[in-house]
């Protein structure tokens, strides 16, 4: 059985009376990818920043690597080797990609002219390479996606968070992005994300979290969590999936 690489021990978080997340416990393996899912609003981004120490808990632990982060900043986590992306993509506009994707290598690499050679590698693991001297501005959606992914990979992760990597992308770009996220996996870190398109999820995910109203309420492989009841009815409301179970009987 894999080690754990990052695990999380009855994290719970509110903000006012809004129980964002309730007693999550889960185990995260090393050399695995995984994925969360779970509808709007089910608390998956809150769930990423507590991991991440972008936000504090109310309750529970965070071990990332053997070790209690319970709290511990970012840039800490980070250099540690936790890094996270953003669902709302902002690279430093007016800079090309390289030097976009050198601020990442920066976390390791005091030295410019190393951190812009690192930029060069990432580039190409991305599918980047073509577009490393052209401004961040000018990039397409899908681009800026990439870049988002190439700055967090620079950083040297063990364990790679993507928040809704493939969101605004077309099925074609999807397409396309599936495989270097698996690229990314199989050169060794450790890659959890949280998504919504299922196709990819159920192309790349190994085991499945879904997050329902702040609780995880079904765990397993993708072909499993998409079949359990529970999973259905957080998707399309207990009507909607009654209606279903109905035609499913009468068929």
């Amino acid at each position: 059985m894999a080690e754990t690489l990052l695990e999380l021990q009855g994290v719970s978080k509110s903000f006012g009376g809004l129980k964002a997340v309730q007693q999550v416990s889960m185990r995260v393996p090393a050399a695995s990818l995984t994925a969360l899912i779970g509808p709007n609003g089910a608390g998956k981004t809150t769930l990423f920043a507590l991991m991440s120490g972008f936000l504090m808990p109310d309750a529970g632990r965070v071990f990332f690597d053997g070790q209690d982060i319970t709290g511990h900043k970012p840039e800490i986590n980070a250099r540690r080797g936790m890094t996270r992306t953003f669902q709302i993509v902002q690279p430093f506009a007016q800079q090309t990609v390289r030097e976009n994707i050198a601020v990442g290598a920066h976390l390791h690499l005091a030295q410019r002219a190393l951190a812009l050679e690192q930029a060069e590698v990432v580039a190409q693991q991305v599918g980047l390479a073509p577009l490393l001297d052209k401004a961040a501005a000018d990039l397409t959606v899908a681009a800026r996606k990439r870049l988002e992914l190439a700055r967090a990979l620079a950083t040297r992760p063990k364990l790679l968070l993507l928040d809704e990597v493939l969101a605004g992308l077309n099925p074609q770009e999807i397409s396309e992005m599936i495989p270097v996220v698996r690229g990314i996996a199989q050169s060794g870190v450790t890659v959890l994300m949280i998504e919504h398109v299922m196709q990819a999820v159920m192309n790349l995910a190994e085991r499945v979290w879904v997050l329902s109203q702040g609780q995880l309420i079904a765990e397993g492989s993708p072909s499993d969590v998409t079949r359990d009841e529970r999973v259905v009815e957080a998707y399309l409301g207990h009507g909607t999936a009654a209606r279903l179970r109905a035609m499913g009987g009468a068929a």
